[in-house]
């Protein structure tokens, strides 16, 4: 129990503390403020319980790096543990009554929780001090290619040092002034059995010495938190408040790469995409303050892991650091990441999916986009035919729409007027109808889909780009288009159910339409395979031979859509071997022609993207690389002809149309 002076003294430093606390806290809440958009509340309330549990459970931070995922769990839920406990020492400090101490089973298992908790705290804090400060990994900085302010690549090491050392020094101030007390009593207690351990040492010591050990551990352990919370706002502990924040506030998304909707019909709107600070959206805002630096999104990234400049880390980083040192809201968004590492995203969400706080910097580059692309012109020059094609033809490809049914010349392909009520519409998409290489996917979902007596029909030239490319370049514009043109005839159609080759098509159509007004069912050609199979309408060949197939996750299909078991599924039913690649389904890695980059030449790196992905998959063994996306296969069979490797890169629909039993 601390003097009367002791009680005065330390209101006064909490008063002080609090007081720049609040300075801190009010910057926070001023930038926050400064971004677009307003929390919708009614999405909060129904997203807090969620955020609730991810927070309580930190189950996002397990899905990677385990053993320091453990030691951050050991960190974590003992500070929760130890806002109780704080809060029970404090109260000890000032009217000498110990908080559950002695309140029969209950102050039991408060004791125990409290010796537990510590102990816990200094073990997770103490190994992973030693694996930064004294193994450090690389994959907690970032190459000096990369943008990165300045003052982070020393302060992030600071940081980190400061925030050990405050947890270090409060925990074990606490359990030394909690076994100062047990000493004084008796020496021991069952329920606190390391701090017991530890008040052995001072049996022998004279009560005095005992009480002044105990109040100096108090004003160590609580008076660091005291010192520390100035400091708070400003460093990346702030994570524990604003994660579960970050994860309630987030606006409701059909999938992590639905893009916000833009009225160009609407002449007033003068600002596209982001293009300073402030014309990010506030949660993209209160993502740098939860950004716990960890890189783990860095380390995902397909275009950082081949050598690009780009670090989503590093995005997230520069706009902390920017708010830290006064940098203002007004600031362009180029200077805090290049313009060659906002072309070098793929748009595969890999960094969205794998943040353990919820942070979307995707989203960020891709507004950035909008900005370059909409109100400076600034895109790369590769992009133009792409970008002509879909004004022009409606297909990047900048194909005749004449030429749109060429591919089924010689099959059984309905059209919409041919068939105005089919019970599927096939969405071909532009590859397979124009690409030469993805021509034979289309060939081979055709006559499956007659083979199997399916009722389908497709738009034939009145089919046009669904416009993802141009809407991943930041050209809203040509997508606008695009999108209100298709909504229009496919809500004149109704149909049933539409099914895809492309999951770029079905992530658009599925996910992005519905905001202009088209709401459909919308499947991948996977899992119309997988149905008709069910119902018996496909009779595959029952002789499994030798053929190994290892499948590639397309990112629009699994990271984006959560469609990884259809795939395997079918080859399976198939009769086919399958292996797995180290990194698949959600966890895939990209074939690098997301995000636009099909149409354009790839940033400069050590490697390339599509090379590193098919490396990947000739590890495993396999004879065969299975596909489910048209752009993933042109660019595995172009990795494969690079490579002049014998590996055999097919669609799964090629796979299933070469077994079927005629």
């Amino acid at each position: 129990m601390l003097t009367p002076i002791e009680m005065i003294l330390f209101g006064l430093a909490v008063v002080v503390s609090l007081y720049y606390t609040w300075r801190g806290v009010e910057r926070i809440i001023k930038n926050i403020n400064s971004g677009k958009g307003k929390p919708d509340w009614n999405v909060v309330k129904k997203k807090a319980g969620v955020a609730i549990v991810k927070f309580l459970t930190f189950q996002p931070v397990f899905r990677f790096r385990l053993i320091p995922s453990i030691l951050h769990g050991l960190i974590g839920w003992g500070f929760l543990a130890f806002l109780l406990i704080n809060l029970g020492d404090l109260i000890y400090a000032y009217t000498g009554w110990q908080l559950l101490e002695h309140t029969g089973l209950f102050g039991d298992f408060y004791r125990l929780l409290a010796d537990i908790a510590n102990v816990a705290i200094l073990v997770g804090i103490v190994a992973m001090a030693v694996r930064r400060f004294v193994l450090r990994p690389a994959t907690l900085s970032t190459r000096s290619s990369t943008l990165l302010d300045a003052r982070a690549r020393v302060g992030i090491t600071r940081d980190s040092a400061i925030v050990a050392g405050f947890i270090f020094i409060h925990n074990s101030s606490r359990l030394l002034g909690e076994s100062f007390h047990v000493a004084l009593n008796g020496g021991f207690d069952a329920w606190q059995p390391f701090i017991s351990s530890v008040a052995r040492l001072w049996m022998g010591a004279s009560p005095s010495a005992l009480v002044i050990g105990e109040h100096a551990m108090f004003w160590l352990s609580i008076g660091a938190v005291v010192a520390f919370l100035p400091y708070f706002p400003y460093s990346k502990h702030l994570h524990l408040f604003f994660a579960p924040i970050n994860f309630a506030l987030k606006p409701q998304r059909k999938s992590i790469g639905e893009l916000n909707y833009i009225n160009l019909d609407d002449q007033s709107i003068e600002q596209f995409g982001a293009g300073v600070v402030s014309d990010l959206g506030y949660e993209q805002i209160v993502d740098a303050y939860a950004c716990i630096m960890c890189f783990r999104c860095q380390e995902v990234c397909p275009a950082y892991m081949t050598g690009k400049v780009l670090s989503p880390a590093a995005l997230e980083i520069n706009k902390r650091y920017n708010f830290n040192y006064g940098g203002g809201t007004d600031r362009p968004m180029t200077e805090l990441i290049s313009k060659e590492a906002v072309w070098a995203c793929t748009s595969c969400g890999a960094c969205v999916d794998i943040c353990p706080v919820g942070n979307e910097p995707m989203r960020d580059i891709l507004e950035i986009r909008r900005n370059l692309a909409m109100m400076e012109s600034s895109f790369p020059k590769q992009l133009e035919n792409a970008f002509k094609g879909m004004e022009r033809n409606m297909n990047p490809w900048n194909v005749s729409q004449a030429d749109r049914m060429k591919w089924a010349q010689g099959l059984k392909v309905p059209t919409i007027e041919q068939n105005p009520e089919p019970d599927i519409l096939w969405w071909v998409g532009c590859a397979p109808a124009t690409d030469v290489r993805a021509q034979k996917t289309a060939q081979a979902f055709a006559k499956i889909l007659n083979a199997a007596g399916v009722n389908f029909a497709v738009l034939g030239k009145s089919e046009t780009c669904t416009g993802d490319s141009a809407r991943r370049a930041g050209r809203e514009d040509i997508f606008f288009g695009l999108a209100q043109g298709n909504v229009e005839l496919l809500n004149e159609l109704n149909p049933k159910r539409i099914v895809t080759t492309c999951p770029h098509c079905l992530h658009t159509l599925k996910n992005e339409y519905p905001a202009f007004g088209g709401n459909y069912t919308v499947i991948h050609h996977t899992q119309l395979i997988n149905e008709l199979v069910g119902q018996g309408k496909i009779q595959l060949s029952e002789n499994a031979d030798q053929l190994v197939v290892t499948f590639h996750d397309p990112c629009y299909l699994g990271r984006h859509n959560g469609i990884t078991e259809a795939p395997r599924d079918t080859l399976k039913l198939a009769n086919l071997q399958t292996v797995e690649m180290p990194r698949n389904s959600a966890k895939s890695m990209c074939c690098g022609a997301g995000g636009a980059q099909m149409w354009k030449e790839e940033e400069a790196g050590t490697s390339r993207i599509n090379s590193t992905r098919f490396a990947e998959a000739k590890a495993t063994g396999a004879h065969t690389l299975a596909v489910g996306c048209p752009f993933c296969l042109s660019m595995m069979v172009d990795a494969a002809r690079t490579d002049n490797d014998s590996m055999q890169v097919q669609d799964v629909a090629e796979l299933v149309a070469s077994r079927m039993k005629l």
